[in-house]
């Protein structure tokens, strides 16, 4: 059963170093090229480019009502029945032709058909609104804080975005140290278990150690394999963020220069930048915007109405009619019912003032957090560069006695395990500071 397992184990190291192999002649991508691929990529970010231009076309819809609004009719009409009017016998006069012969005008009943059996209509009418321009100019400038709040959305998206990027960049690249660590504890771990085997070979000890060793060997295999799991599993979730085409890809490690902080209270002066902030702000000027447009709702409709009208068959109306008016609407119950609109919409002002309030005190909070971090990783880089500096004396003094064959091959194996390790802590506090300084201008939108 031992045996059985260590040898799913080292199948699967196996698996593992040859994907690495593989990758060797994969696509190599830096940080700034993930994070470009990652921006364009990104389905949510189209997303919120589609609401921009939704939003702007709705400003340019919008504006078309500060204009004349012009209606274009037409009318045709059959009449089957007409009007008649009947002018009686004698009902204008009597014409005396004679002193015995006397005419009645008309001499007889005469019908008049009023009108034209096909009746014809045709106009336009063209309605300027007046009293209504603030109330449209307040609504354009709603859309245009919709618009901007949408920006900051995306920009915040953005930001999130390329910290996930650096996220699961910088842990891949920890990952890959630390198995680069537990591969050289490994090679120790094998060789302690070959000279003892050497040694019980030749009879110089007997096997009480073995065990031992064999189970050390099961542990850094172990661990070779988590972190080449760990390593995989972030690789992915790149591809998931990024969208790559490539499954298998290396990462471009570039020289880490770590950057100087100034003091905490430039950030936090800079508060007012952090996206959410932001956000936040354009909701409380968008509030206040919906205040202004509860009041300018009492206002009547007023304005001006011009147009012209020509007809044909009605012979009583004018065939050309242009005409010029005023028009006036009032809805009297907007009275009553804007004042629980502007109650409404003040509370959504208050909330919006308590949103900002609140969301300062956490943003200044995780600037102090993020802050400490920086100090604290910037403090363990010191130490662990110290330990670096040591362990490679350490190597040196070793490689000087190898050449002198004063040691042992675990002894040096097992020096530059520990040089390893303590490469790896250096670039993982390294990493961490890097993180940290990130996280930090994000709070700030940077």
């Amino acid at each position: 059963m031992k045996s059985f397992l260590k040898n799913i184990i080292m199948l699967a190291i196996a698996c593992s170093l040859s994907k690495q192999h593989a990758t060797a002649q994969a696509p190599t991508y830096s940080l700034q090229q993930l994070k470009e691929v990652a921006l364009k990529n990104n389905h949510i970010l189209a997303v919120k480019q589609w609401q921009i231009a939704e939003r702007e076309a709705k400003i340019k819809e919008d504006e078309t009502k500060r204009y004349p609004t012009a209606t274009l009719n037409g009318n045709y009409q059959y009449n089957f029945n007409l009007a008649n009017i009947t002018i009686p016998a004698g009902s204008i006069g009597i014409l005396p032709l004679s002193s015995t012969t006397q005419v009645p005008l008309p001499n007889v009943d005469k019908n008049i058909e009023i009108g034209n059996k096909n009746l014809y209509n045709i106009g336009v009418t063209a309605y300027q609104p007046i009293s209504q321009q603030i109330k449209i100019k307040t609504g354009l400038e709603v859309n245009r804080m919709d618009v901007a709040i949408t920006e900051k959305e995306k920009q915040k998206i953005a930001l999130q975005i390329s910290q996930g990027v650096e996220q699961l960049y910088y842990g891949t690249l920890i990952a890959q140290k630390q198995l680069e660590e537990a591969q050289a504890k490994l090679a120790v771990a094998q060789a302690k278990l070959g000279d003892v085997e050497t040694a019980i070979a030749a009879g110089k000890t007997i096997d009480v150690n073995q065990a031992g060793l064999m189970a050390n060997i099961a542990d850094e295999e172990q661990n070779i394999l988590k972190l080449s799991i760990q390593t995989q599993n972030y690789k992915s979730d790149l591809v998931k963020l990024t969208g790559i085409a490539e499954e298998d890809f290396n990462l471009q490690e570039l020289p880490l220069v770590l950057e100087d902080i100034t003091g905490i209270e430039s950030f936090k002066t800079s508060v007012s930048s952090n996206p959410d902030i932001q956000i936040a702000s354009l909701t409380k000027e968008k509030a206040d915007l919906g205040i202004k447009a509860a009041k300018q709702s009492t206002l009547p409709d007023f304005g001006v109405v011009t147009g012209y009208a020509y007809q044909s068959g009605n012979p009583i109306l004018p065939s050309h009619n242009p005409f010029v008016g005023l028009n006036l609407k009032w809805n009297i119950q907007d009275l009553f019912s804007n004042k629980h609109l502007l109650q409404q919409r003040e509370a959504q002002a208050k909330q919006a003032e308590e949103y900002i309030l609140n969301l300062q005190q956490q943003v200044n909070s995780d600037i102090e957090k993020a802050y400490r971090k920086v100090n604290q990783s910037k403090a363990l880089i010191a130490v662990a560069q110290k330990v670096l500096e040591y362990r490679s004396k350490e190597l040196k003094v070793q490689e000087d006695k190898q050449l002198a064959g004063l040691n042992l091959k675990t002894d040096m194996l097992n020096t530059k395990a520990q040089v390893a390790k303590a490469n790896a802590d250096v670039y993982a506090a390294q990493l961490a500071y890097t993180l940290a300084v990130s996280e930090l201008k994000n709070l700030i939108g940077q």
